[in-house]
């Protein structure tokens, strides 16, 4: 469907749970945060029924993300249930890779097509900094198991100032002999993540130039969000930019998100959106919860306000683990 701003909406990000394996000190505090009951979890058969609603208003693309998705017992089976919806093509996921590796053998089966797997270093002291105690070496083999399975790979690095920025040359090597796409991204001023400076796509791409030469001046679109591709001569994989913050991309925004307490939510920047879950459990038929999202996504918001002085008084105050990273 259109929202308001004659953007097509196609995508959903579903997140499954909001408890992670690790503690990455730009998405939450070193002790964690607050976690939702199961109770107030969203249950699998109630996620397949929002998204047999959604379907009917153009969706065609999921993401599972977390948290840590894998952390939810039975996730790949779910995977499958999803791709069985009419209208529902693609099924991705995010993850921080340390499961992957003895998920192997589900994963195979999951009709799971591409995995977004985060990497900020390769470094494994600065790692398991950064993480709070993840093991560099699990995300290291989880690409490779991914890619001997034929899932496609997509590595996001948040650059972020003083911690990775003398890094961005050998991550972004990654792609050179790898089917694989490299993606840096510009770290959101949100939650824990305010602390942190982030790095500007500008000097990224600055960097990489400077070690790899012109890049092709063929800049596209690969997959259903933001990133804007290049191709540096003789790689084999590509490099992804995320202006996530210099430069608004709101424009061509395809994407809503449903967190894994029930929430649809329209935007990442703010906490506006509706409640599914109450209308879920109150057996509200498919049709009018289908109208109901229908509403909603029409008033998407024109834009986030990273970078405005002017903040409005309904910016989202959780952190990403939270939301659905």
């Amino acid at each position: 469907m259109l929202d308001s701003q004659g953007r097509l909406i196609d995508y959903l990000r579903i997140s499954l749970t909001d408890r992670c394996n690790l503690r990455c000190a730009y998405c939450m505090p070193k002790e964690g945060l607050p976690l939702i009951s199961h109770h107030d979890i969203l249950r699998y058969e109630e996620i397949l029924k929002i998204t047999r609603c959604i379907s009917n208003l153009g969706i065609e693309n999921i993401k599972l993300t977390g948290g840590e998705p894998l952390v939810r017992k039975g996730v790949l089976d779910f995977s499958r249930e999803l791709l069985k919806i009419p209208g529902i093509k693609n099924i991705s996921m995010t993850s921080n890779g340390i499961l992957i590796p003895e998920n192997k053998d589900k994963l195979k089966n999951s009709g799971i097509d591409s995995i977004n797997i985060s990497l900020d270093t390769l470094n494994s002291v600065k790692y398991a900094e950064i993480t709070r105690g993840g093991e560099l070496a699990k995300v290291l083999d989880a690409i490779e198991v991914c890619l001997d399975l034929g899932i496609a790979v997509k590595l996001n690095c948040v650059a972020i100032c003083g911690f990775n920025d003398d890094e961005i040359c050998s991550i972004a090597h990654l792609a050179k002999d790898k089917d694989l796409q490299v993606r840096f991204i510009e770290l959101m001023p949100m939650g824990s993540a305010e602390g942190y400076k982030y790095l500007s796509a500008e000097h990224i791409l600055s960097a990489i130039k400077v070690r790899y030469g012109r890049l092709s001046d063929h800049k596209k679109r690969e997959g259903h969000g933001p990133a804007v591709y290049y191709k540096p001569a003789g790689f084999v994989g590509s490099i992804g930019i995320i202006h996530a913050v210099s430069r608004c991309f709101c424009s061509s925004c395809n994407r809503v998100r449903l967190t894994s307490d029930g929430f649809l939510k329209l935007c990442l920047h703010y906490d506006t959106g509706v409640d599914l879950k109450s209308l879920v459990r109150a057996q509200t038929p498919d049709d009018e919860l289908t109208e109901v999202m229908r509403k909603y996504i029409y008033d998407k918001p024109r834009q986030h306000s990273f970078s405005s002085e002017n903040k409005r008084n309904d910016i989202e105050c959780k952190g990403m683990s939270q939301i659905g990273g």
